[in-house]
Protein backbone atom coordinates (compact mmCIF):
# COMPACT_ATOMS: atom_id res chain seq x y z
CA UNK A 1 0.00 0.00 0.00
CA UNK A 2 1.31 3.55 -1.24
CA UNK A 3 0.15 6.67 -0.14
CA UNK A 4 -1.95 8.74 -2.24
CA UNK A 5 -0.26 9.55 -6.00
CA UNK A 6 2.02 6.80 -5.38
CA UNK A 7 4.23 8.93 -2.54
CA UNK A 8 6.19 7.46 -0.17
CA UNK A 9 4.68 7.57 3.64
CA UNK A 10 7.85 9.53 4.92
CA UNK A 11 10.56 10.67 2.94
CA UNK A 12 14.15 12.48 4.03
CA UNK A 13 16.02 13.88 1.30
CA UNK A 14 19.44 15.35 1.34
CA UNK A 15 19.64 14.86 5.69
CA UNK A 16 22.75 16.15 7.35
CA UNK A 17 23.67 17.09 10.82
CA UNK A 18 26.92 17.72 12.52
CA UNK A 19 27.81 17.97 16.23
CA UNK A 20 31.00 20.14 16.35
CA UNK A 21 33.43 18.34 14.42
CA UNK A 22 31.25 14.77 14.42
CA UNK A 23 29.61 14.33 11.26
CA UNK A 24 26.35 12.29 12.34
CA UNK A 25 24.31 12.29 9.53
CA UNK A 26 25.93 13.16 5.46
CA UNK A 27 23.39 13.62 2.89
CA UNK A 28 21.30 11.13 4.21
CA UNK A 29 17.80 9.73 2.06
CA UNK A 30 15.65 7.39 3.27
CA UNK A 31 11.77 6.23 1.77
CA UNK A 32 9.39 4.26 3.29
CA UNK A 33 6.03 3.39 1.98
CA UNK A 34 2.51 3.25 3.96
CA UNK A 35 1.50 -0.38 4.49
CA UNK A 36 4.72 -1.04 5.31
CA UNK A 37 7.53 -1.90 7.61
CA UNK A 38 10.99 -0.67 6.87
CA UNK A 39 14.02 -1.61 8.39
CA UNK A 40 17.22 0.78 9.60
CA UNK A 41 20.24 -0.82 10.55
CA UNK A 42 23.89 0.26 11.23
CA UNK A 43 26.59 -0.14 13.92
CA UNK A 44 26.76 2.06 16.49
CA UNK A 45 27.63 5.27 15.53
CA UNK A 46 26.66 4.61 12.30
CA UNK A 47 23.79 7.93 12.58
CA UNK A 48 20.76 5.56 12.82
CA UNK A 49 19.19 7.44 16.26
CA UNK A 50 20.38 11.19 14.56
CA UNK A 51 18.42 10.26 11.33
CA UNK A 52 15.08 9.51 13.95
CA UNK A 53 15.91 11.75 16.17
CA UNK A 54 15.66 14.20 13.66
CA UNK A 55 12.62 12.35 11.75
CA UNK A 56 10.81 12.75 14.96
CA UNK A 57 12.08 16.16 16.25
CA UNK A 58 14.60 16.26 18.79
CA UNK A 59 17.02 17.97 16.59
CA UNK A 60 16.58 19.82 13.39
CA UNK A 61 18.72 18.76 10.62
CA UNK A 62 21.40 21.22 8.94
CA UNK A 63 20.35 20.60 6.01
CA UNK A 64 17.93 18.96 3.87
CA UNK A 65 14.12 17.87 3.80
CA UNK A 66 11.56 15.88 5.01
CA UNK A 67 8.37 14.89 3.31
CA UNK A 68 5.24 13.40 4.54
CA UNK A 69 2.86 11.72 1.33
CA UNK A 70 4.89 14.25 -0.82
CA UNK A 71 4.04 17.33 0.87
CA UNK A 72 7.25 19.26 2.82
CA UNK A 73 7.10 19.43 6.38
CA UNK A 74 9.41 21.34 8.78
CA UNK A 75 9.16 19.26 12.20
CA UNK A 76 11.21 21.50 14.85
CA UNK A 77 10.16 19.50 18.17
CA UNK A 78 8.74 16.50 18.96
CA UNK A 79 5.15 18.31 19.18
CA UNK A 80 5.67 18.57 15.25
CA UNK A 81 6.13 15.62 14.99
CA UNK A 82 3.25 14.13 16.57
CA UNK A 83 0.70 16.88 14.75
CA UNK A 84 2.43 15.24 11.42
CA UNK A 85 1.31 11.47 12.46
CA UNK A 86 4.55 10.60 13.65
CA UNK A 87 5.03 8.41 16.62
CA UNK A 88 8.60 6.94 18.56
CA UNK A 89 9.08 4.25 21.29
CA UNK A 90 12.24 4.51 22.65
CA UNK A 91 14.55 1.47 23.76
CA UNK A 92 14.21 3.15 27.02
CA UNK A 93 10.35 3.75 27.83
CA UNK A 94 9.09 7.05 28.16
CA UNK A 95 6.74 6.10 31.34
CA UNK A 96 5.83 7.61 34.52
CA UNK A 97 6.07 3.99 36.75
CA UNK A 98 3.94 5.63 39.31
CA UNK A 99 0.42 5.96 37.36
CA UNK A 100 -1.49 4.16 35.40
CA UNK A 101 -1.75 2.90 31.84
CA UNK A 102 -4.64 5.03 30.97
CA UNK A 103 -2.52 8.21 32.93
CA UNK A 104 0.90 7.38 31.16
CA UNK A 105 -1.40 7.42 27.73
CA UNK A 106 -3.26 10.83 28.18
CA UNK A 107 0.27 12.41 29.93
CA UNK A 108 0.52 15.35 27.26
CA UNK A 109 -2.74 15.26 25.46
CA UNK A 110 -5.03 15.26 28.08
CA UNK A 111 -7.91 16.87 26.06
CA UNK A 112 -8.96 19.85 27.91
CA UNK A 113 -8.52 21.35 31.56
CA UNK A 114 -11.06 18.34 33.20
CA UNK A 115 -8.74 15.58 33.39
CA UNK A 116 -12.10 13.26 34.58
CA UNK A 117 -13.69 13.30 30.77
CA UNK A 118 -10.53 13.32 29.35
CA UNK A 119 -9.52 9.92 31.29
CA UNK A 120 -12.94 8.67 30.13
CA UNK A 121 -12.15 9.60 26.36
CA UNK A 122 -9.26 7.74 26.89
CA UNK A 123 -10.20 4.25 28.05
CA UNK A 124 -12.69 4.31 25.49
CA UNK A 125 -10.17 4.74 22.59
CA UNK A 126 -7.90 2.15 24.23
CA UNK A 127 -10.47 -0.60 24.63
CA UNK A 128 -10.93 0.03 20.94
CA UNK A 129 -7.33 0.19 19.94
CA UNK A 130 -6.83 -2.86 22.02
CA UNK A 131 -9.10 -4.42 20.28
CA UNK A 132 -7.98 -3.29 16.69
CA UNK A 133 -4.77 -4.75 17.51
CA UNK A 134 -4.57 -7.20 19.82
CA UNK A 135 -2.95 -5.39 22.50
CA UNK A 136 -4.94 -6.35 25.38
CA UNK A 137 -3.90 -4.66 28.77
CA UNK A 138 -5.30 -3.29 31.55
CA UNK A 139 -6.09 0.45 31.86
CA UNK A 140 -6.00 0.94 35.27
CA UNK A 141 -3.37 -0.96 35.76
CA UNK A 142 0.09 0.63 37.63
CA UNK A 143 2.59 0.73 34.70
CA UNK A 144 5.76 0.10 37.29
CA UNK A 145 3.75 -3.50 38.16
CA UNK A 146 3.64 -4.32 34.42
CA UNK A 147 6.72 -6.76 32.18
CA UNK A 148 8.77 -4.68 30.09
CA UNK A 149 6.91 -6.28 27.17
CA UNK A 150 3.52 -4.68 28.51
CA UNK A 151 5.14 -1.74 29.44
CA UNK A 152 6.29 -1.39 25.62
CA UNK A 153 2.48 -2.23 24.40
CA UNK A 154 1.87 1.37 26.68
CA UNK A 155 4.41 3.08 25.04
CA UNK A 156 2.96 2.00 21.35
CA UNK A 157 -0.29 2.67 22.87
CA UNK A 158 0.13 6.06 23.59
CA UNK A 159 1.68 6.65 20.08
CA UNK A 160 -1.72 5.43 18.65
CA UNK A 161 -3.67 7.26 20.74
CA UNK A 162 -2.38 10.44 19.25
CA UNK A 163 -2.84 9.32 15.68
CA UNK A 164 0.58 7.88 14.47
CA UNK A 165 0.16 6.72 10.97
CA UNK A 166 4.08 6.38 10.83
CA UNK A 167 5.67 4.56 14.03
CA UNK A 168 9.52 4.16 14.83
CA UNK A 169 10.66 1.89 16.99
CA UNK A 170 14.40 2.16 18.31
CA UNK A 171 15.47 -1.43 19.45
CA UNK A 172 12.19 -2.49 20.51
CA UNK A 173 13.46 -6.26 21.26
CA UNK A 174 16.44 -5.12 23.48
CA UNK A 175 14.90 -5.74 26.57
CA UNK A 176 12.46 -8.17 25.45
CA UNK A 177 11.93 -12.14 25.88
CA UNK A 178 12.24 -14.02 22.89
CA UNK A 179 7.86 -14.82 23.50
CA UNK A 180 7.55 -11.13 23.98
CA UNK A 181 9.91 -9.94 20.91
CA UNK A 182 7.35 -12.66 18.95
CA UNK A 183 4.08 -11.10 19.86
CA UNK A 184 5.81 -7.90 19.36
CA UNK A 185 6.17 -8.95 15.29
CA UNK A 186 2.51 -9.68 15.23
CA UNK A 187 1.95 -6.40 16.42
CA UNK A 188 3.95 -4.95 13.78
CA UNK A 189 2.21 -7.17 10.98
CA UNK A 190 -0.81 -5.69 12.34
CA UNK A 191 -0.40 -2.38 11.95
CA UNK A 192 1.28 -2.83 8.85
CA UNK A 193 -2.15 -4.60 7.46
CA UNK A 194 -3.91 -1.62 8.68
CA UNK A 195 -1.77 0.63 6.56
CA UNK A 196 0.53 1.93 9.52
CA UNK A 197 4.38 2.84 8.61
CA UNK A 198 6.97 1.21 10.47
CA UNK A 199 10.81 1.84 10.69
CA UNK A 200 12.35 -0.79 13.08
CA UNK A 201 15.92 -0.07 14.24
CA UNK A 202 17.27 -3.35 15.33
CA UNK A 203 20.88 -4.90 15.40
CA UNK A 204 18.99 -8.31 14.61
CA UNK A 205 19.57 -9.42 11.65
CA UNK A 206 17.53 -11.96 12.30
CA UNK A 207 14.57 -9.84 12.95
CA UNK A 208 15.17 -7.86 9.96
CA UNK A 209 14.76 -10.70 7.66
CA UNK A 210 11.32 -12.31 9.75
CA UNK A 211 9.85 -8.91 9.83
CA UNK A 212 10.79 -6.20 7.39
CA UNK A 213 9.56 -6.16 3.71
CA UNK A 214 12.88 -3.19 2.69
CA UNK A 215 15.98 -2.28 4.65
CA UNK A 216 18.22 0.47 4.40
CA UNK A 217 21.52 0.48 5.89
CA UNK A 218 23.70 3.53 7.24
CA UNK A 219 27.71 3.21 7.80
CA UNK A 220 29.71 6.10 9.27
CA UNK A 221 26.66 8.62 9.12
CA UNK A 222 26.12 7.66 5.45
CA UNK A 223 23.50 5.87 3.63
CA UNK A 224 24.95 2.93 1.98
CA UNK A 225 22.48 0.78 0.81
CA UNK A 226 18.40 0.63 0.29
CA UNK A 227 17.38 -3.60 -0.01
CA UNK A 228 14.16 -5.82 -0.61
CA UNK A 229 14.82 -8.14 2.44
CA UNK A 230 13.32 -10.92 0.56
CA UNK A 231 16.51 -10.70 -1.86
CA UNK A 232 19.28 -10.27 0.56
CA UNK A 233 20.59 -12.15 3.39
CA UNK A 234 22.04 -11.72 6.87
CA UNK A 235 25.89 -12.35 5.70
CA UNK A 236 25.34 -9.60 3.26
CA UNK A 237 23.33 -6.77 5.82
CA UNK A 238 26.47 -7.50 7.96
CA UNK A 239 28.97 -6.82 4.99
CA UNK A 240 27.24 -3.58 4.10
CA UNK A 241 27.07 -2.64 7.87
CA UNK A 242 30.88 -2.67 8.40
CA UNK A 243 32.24 -2.65 5.30
CA UNK A 244 33.63 -6.06 5.73
CA UNK A 245 33.15 -9.77 5.70
CA UNK A 246 31.84 -10.70 9.76
CA UNK A 247 31.73 -13.88 10.93
CA UNK A 248 28.42 -14.89 12.06
CA UNK A 249 29.15 -18.25 13.90
CA UNK A 250 31.61 -18.36 16.72
CA UNK A 251 34.56 -20.36 16.45
CA UNK A 252 36.34 -22.09 19.22
CA UNK A 253 38.55 -24.77 20.25
CA UNK A 254 37.80 -27.24 22.71
CA UNK A 255 38.61 -26.02 26.10
CA UNK A 256 41.44 -26.65 27.89
CA UNK A 257 39.25 -26.62 31.57
CA UNK A 258 41.01 -25.67 34.77
CA UNK A 259 40.29 -26.19 38.29
CA UNK A 260 37.66 -24.69 40.25
CA UNK A 261 37.59 -20.90 40.81
CA UNK A 262 34.12 -20.25 41.69
CA UNK A 263 31.60 -22.52 43.71
CA UNK A 264 28.38 -21.64 45.25
CA UNK A 265 26.46 -23.96 47.24
CA UNK A 266 23.04 -23.66 48.27
CA UNK A 267 22.57 -20.08 47.74
CA UNK A 268 18.85 -18.76 48.07
CA UNK A 269 17.84 -15.20 47.76
CA UNK A 270 14.86 -12.74 48.70
CA UNK A 271 13.34 -9.92 47.05
CA UNK A 272 12.08 -6.80 48.07
CA UNK A 273 8.61 -8.27 48.47
CA UNK A 274 10.15 -10.90 50.16
CA UNK A 275 9.89 -13.66 47.48
CA UNK A 276 12.42 -16.36 46.94
CA UNK A 277 14.13 -15.31 43.90
CA UNK A 278 16.84 -18.02 44.20
CA UNK A 279 16.43 -21.45 45.66
CA UNK A 280 19.26 -23.54 46.65
CA UNK A 281 21.44 -22.85 43.30
CA UNK A 282 24.68 -24.79 43.50
CA UNK A 283 27.40 -24.25 40.67
CA UNK A 284 30.70 -24.77 40.10
CA UNK A 285 33.05 -22.79 37.69
CA UNK A 286 36.53 -24.21 36.40
CA UNK A 287 39.44 -21.70 35.08
CA UNK A 288 39.47 -21.50 31.14
CA UNK A 289 35.75 -22.75 30.47
CA UNK A 290 32.44 -20.06 30.13
CA UNK A 291 29.25 -21.71 31.91
CA UNK A 292 26.03 -20.20 29.92
CA UNK A 293 22.87 -19.59 32.06
CA UNK A 294 19.48 -20.42 30.09
CA UNK A 295 16.06 -18.75 31.25
CA UNK A 296 13.29 -17.09 30.01
CA UNK A 297 14.35 -13.38 32.10
CA UNK A 298 12.86 -13.04 35.04
CA UNK A 299 13.67 -16.79 36.92
CA UNK A 300 17.08 -15.82 38.87
CA UNK A 301 19.46 -15.54 36.66
CA UNK A 302 19.83 -11.50 37.25
CA UNK A 303 19.39 -12.56 41.00
CA UNK A 304 22.65 -14.97 40.62
CA UNK A 305 24.90 -12.72 38.91
CA UNK A 306 24.21 -9.41 41.78
CA UNK A 307 24.80 -12.27 44.28
CA UNK A 308 27.88 -13.74 43.18
CA UNK A 309 29.31 -10.22 42.20
CA UNK A 310 28.07 -8.78 45.90
CA UNK A 311 25.33 -6.34 45.15
CA UNK A 312 22.91 -8.24 47.01
CA UNK A 313 23.67 -10.91 49.58
CA UNK A 314 22.19 -14.04 49.91
CA UNK A 315 19.53 -15.28 52.72
CA UNK A 316 21.85 -18.46 52.96
CA UNK A 317 24.35 -20.44 51.14
CA UNK A 318 28.07 -20.42 50.79
CA UNK A 319 30.31 -18.88 47.75
CA UNK A 320 34.12 -19.76 47.91
CA UNK A 321 36.37 -17.88 45.35
CA UNK A 322 39.78 -19.80 44.85
CA UNK A 323 38.93 -22.70 47.21
CA UNK A 324 38.35 -20.11 50.35
CA UNK A 325 34.81 -19.25 51.70
CA UNK A 326 33.93 -15.76 51.31
CA UNK A 327 32.61 -13.89 54.54
CA UNK A 328 29.77 -11.36 54.03
CA UNK A 329 32.53 -8.67 53.89
CA UNK A 330 34.26 -10.26 51.45
CA UNK A 331 31.71 -10.70 49.14
CA UNK A 332 31.73 -6.40 48.64
CA UNK A 333 31.50 -5.65 45.12
CA UNK A 334 35.20 -3.90 45.40
CA UNK A 335 37.20 -6.80 47.49
CA UNK A 336 35.90 -8.84 45.27
CA UNK A 337 36.97 -7.13 42.36
CA UNK A 338 40.74 -6.75 44.17
CA UNK A 339 40.42 -10.60 44.22
CA UNK A 340 39.69 -10.67 40.76
CA UNK A 341 36.51 -10.95 40.41
CA UNK A 342 34.77 -8.64 37.70
CA UNK A 343 31.30 -8.05 36.56
CA UNK A 344 29.51 -6.75 33.78
CA UNK A 345 26.01 -5.95 34.92
CA UNK A 346 22.65 -6.79 32.84
CA UNK A 347 21.69 -3.17 32.94
CA UNK A 348 24.27 -0.82 31.90
CA UNK A 349 22.68 1.80 33.16
CA UNK A 350 21.18 0.84 36.44
CA UNK A 351 24.41 -1.00 37.67
CA UNK A 352 27.06 0.00 35.28
CA UNK A 353 27.26 3.78 34.22
CA UNK A 354 26.37 7.40 35.69
CA UNK A 355 25.24 8.76 32.42
CA UNK A 356 26.10 12.34 33.21
CA UNK A 357 29.73 11.64 34.18
CA UNK A 358 32.17 11.47 31.40
CA UNK A 359 33.17 8.47 29.31
CA UNK A 360 36.85 8.91 30.34
CA UNK A 361 35.62 8.74 34.67
CA UNK A 362 33.38 5.91 33.50
CA UNK A 363 36.22 3.94 32.28
CA UNK A 364 37.66 3.88 35.78
CA UNK A 365 34.36 3.53 37.66
CA UNK A 366 34.97 1.17 40.12
CA UNK A 367 38.84 1.40 40.22
CA UNK A 368 38.90 4.92 40.50
CA UNK A 369 41.46 4.50 43.73
CA UNK A 370 44.15 2.82 41.42
CA UNK A 371 47.24 4.48 41.89
CA UNK A 372 47.71 4.85 38.21
CA UNK A 373 45.19 7.34 38.04
CA UNK A 374 46.98 9.97 40.76
CA UNK A 375 49.00 10.09 44.05
CA UNK A 376 46.66 10.63 47.27
CA UNK A 377 43.35 11.80 47.03
CA UNK A 378 43.53 13.79 43.80
CA UNK A 379 42.95 12.40 40.58
CA UNK A 380 45.00 13.40 37.18
CA UNK A 381 42.71 14.08 34.57
CA UNK A 382 45.31 13.58 32.20
CA UNK A 383 45.97 10.45 33.15
CA UNK A 384 42.43 9.36 33.20
CA UNK A 385 41.81 10.26 29.54
CA UNK A 386 44.81 8.51 28.37
CA UNK A 387 44.08 5.31 29.24
CA UNK A 388 40.28 5.84 28.49
CA UNK A 389 41.67 6.84 24.51
CA UNK A 390 43.91 3.57 24.84
CA UNK A 391 40.59 1.31 25.72
CA UNK A 392 38.06 3.34 23.44
CA UNK A 393 40.82 2.68 20.59
CA UNK A 394 41.03 -1.13 21.46
CA UNK A 395 37.17 -1.18 21.60
CA UNK A 396 36.46 0.76 19.01
CA UNK A 397 34.30 3.35 21.14
CA UNK A 398 32.81 5.96 18.76
CA UNK A 399 33.06 8.84 18.84
CA UNK A 400 36.58 8.48 21.23
CA UNK A 401 36.54 11.45 23.04
CA UNK A 402 37.04 10.65 27.12
CA UNK A 403 35.46 13.95 27.65
CA UNK A 404 32.00 13.63 26.25
CA UNK A 405 28.91 12.92 28.68
CA UNK A 406 27.99 9.09 28.43
CA UNK A 407 24.45 9.70 28.31
CA UNK A 408 25.47 11.28 24.24
CA UNK A 409 26.77 7.93 23.57
CA UNK A 410 24.86 5.33 21.72
CA UNK A 411 23.88 2.28 23.82
CA UNK A 412 26.42 0.10 21.84
CA UNK A 413 29.03 2.68 22.51
CA UNK A 414 28.12 2.90 26.53
CA UNK A 415 28.47 -1.18 26.49
CA UNK A 416 31.85 -1.08 24.72
CA UNK A 417 33.01 1.43 27.52
CA UNK A 418 32.13 -1.24 30.30
CA UNK A 419 33.44 -4.24 28.45
CA UNK A 420 36.64 -2.33 27.82
CA UNK A 421 36.71 -1.03 31.79
CA UNK A 422 36.07 -4.81 33.24
CA UNK A 423 37.85 -7.38 31.08
CA UNK A 424 40.95 -5.03 30.47
CA UNK A 425 41.62 -5.77 34.33
CA UNK A 426 42.54 -9.00 33.54
CA UNK A 427 40.38 -10.69 35.78
CA UNK A 428 40.26 -14.14 37.13
CA UNK A 429 36.38 -14.61 37.10
CA UNK A 430 34.00 -12.80 34.67
CA UNK A 431 30.72 -12.27 35.29
CA UNK A 432 28.85 -11.10 31.84
CA UNK A 433 25.39 -10.12 31.85
CA UNK A 434 23.60 -9.57 28.32
CA UNK A 435 26.96 -8.45 26.53
CA UNK A 436 25.96 -7.84 23.71
CA UNK A 437 22.16 -5.98 24.20
CA UNK A 438 22.03 -3.04 21.86
CA UNK A 439 25.40 -3.76 20.11
CA UNK A 440 25.52 -3.74 16.68
CA UNK A 441 27.08 -7.10 14.51
CA UNK A 442 30.13 -5.79 14.23
CA UNK A 443 30.87 -4.99 17.86
CA UNK A 444 29.06 -8.62 18.17
CA UNK A 445 31.90 -10.47 16.36
CA UNK A 446 34.33 -8.57 18.24
CA UNK A 447 33.05 -8.93 21.73
CA UNK A 448 32.32 -13.28 21.36
CA UNK A 449 36.28 -12.75 19.93
CA UNK A 450 37.50 -11.00 23.19
CA UNK A 451 35.23 -13.34 25.51
CA UNK A 452 36.75 -16.39 23.84
CA UNK A 453 40.32 -15.24 24.01
CA UNK A 454 39.64 -14.72 27.66
CA UNK A 455 38.29 -18.41 28.38
CA UNK A 456 41.38 -19.50 26.09
CA UNK A 457 43.66 -17.58 28.28
CA UNK A 458 42.56 -19.25 31.55
CA UNK A 459 39.48 -16.79 33.11
CA UNK A 460 36.30 -18.62 33.82
CA UNK A 461 33.20 -16.44 32.98
CA UNK A 462 29.78 -17.30 33.96
CA UNK A 463 27.28 -15.77 31.23
CA UNK A 464 23.72 -14.58 31.22
CA UNK A 465 22.15 -14.01 27.95
CA UNK A 466 18.48 -13.67 26.90
CA UNK A 467 19.41 -14.80 23.41
CA UNK A 468 19.62 -18.62 23.84
CA UNK A 469 21.50 -18.39 20.25
CA UNK A 470 24.62 -16.59 22.22
CA UNK A 471 24.64 -18.84 25.12
CA UNK A 472 24.83 -22.09 23.19
CA UNK A 473 27.86 -20.94 20.94
CA UNK A 474 29.70 -19.19 23.35
CA UNK A 475 28.91 -21.78 26.41
CA UNK A 476 31.08 -24.75 26.98
CA UNK A 477 28.56 -25.89 29.52
CA UNK A 478 24.90 -24.49 29.97
CA UNK A 479 22.40 -24.38 33.43
CA UNK A 480 19.23 -24.08 32.83
CA UNK A 481 17.15 -22.16 35.23
CA UNK A 482 13.49 -21.99 35.75
CA UNK A 483 11.67 -20.60 38.92
CA UNK A 484 15.02 -19.16 40.80
CA UNK A 485 16.21 -23.00 40.58
CA UNK A 486 18.87 -24.93 38.33
CA UNK A 487 16.50 -27.50 36.20
CA UNK A 488 19.44 -28.90 34.50
CA UNK A 489 23.03 -28.84 33.00
CA UNK A 490 23.83 -30.15 29.81
CA UNK A 491 27.61 -29.80 27.23
CA UNK A 492 27.11 -27.30 24.90
CA UNK A 493 27.84 -29.32 22.00
CA UNK A 494 25.32 -32.19 23.14
CA UNK A 495 22.50 -29.94 23.69
CA UNK A 496 19.43 -28.38 20.97
CA UNK A 497 17.41 -25.57 21.50
CA UNK A 498 14.33 -28.06 22.32
CA UNK A 499 16.22 -29.54 25.32
CA UNK A 500 17.35 -26.84 26.92
CA UNK A 501 13.52 -25.17 25.96
CA UNK A 502 11.99 -27.66 28.35
CA UNK A 503 14.85 -27.22 31.21
CA UNK A 504 13.79 -23.67 30.53
CA UNK A 505 9.65 -24.31 31.33
CA UNK A 506 10.77 -26.59 34.58
CA UNK A 507 10.50 -30.08 32.99
CA UNK A 508 13.63 -30.95 35.07
CA UNK A 509 15.67 -34.25 34.36
CA UNK A 510 13.80 -35.48 37.71
CA UNK A 511 10.45 -35.05 36.29
CA UNK A 512 11.54 -36.24 32.47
Amino acid sequence: MTAAGGAPAIELAGISKRFGTVAANKDVSLAAAAGSIHGLVGENGAGKSTLMSILYGFYEADSGDIRIKGSPVRIRSSSDAIAAGIGMVHQHFMLVETLSVVENVVLGAEDGPFLKAGLAKARAELAQLSTEYGLSIDPEARVGDLSVGLQQRVEILKALYRGAQILILDEPTAVLTPPEADQLFVLLRALRDQGKTVILITHKLREIMDVTDKVSVMRRGEMVAHLVTAETSPAALAEAMVGRRVLLRVEKEPRQRGAPVLEAAGLSCRDARGAEVLRDVGLTLHAGEIVGIAGVAGNGQSELLEVLAGLIQPSRGVIRLGGEILSAAERHPAALRRRGLMHIPEDRHRSGLVTAFSAAENAILGYQDDPAYGAGPLLSPRRIAAQARQAFTAYDVRPPDPALKTAKFSGGNQQKIVLAREIERQPKVLLVGQPTRGVDIGAIEFIHRRLIALRDAGVAILLVSVELEEVMALSDRILAMCGGRITGERAAQATDERELGLLMAGVTDEAA
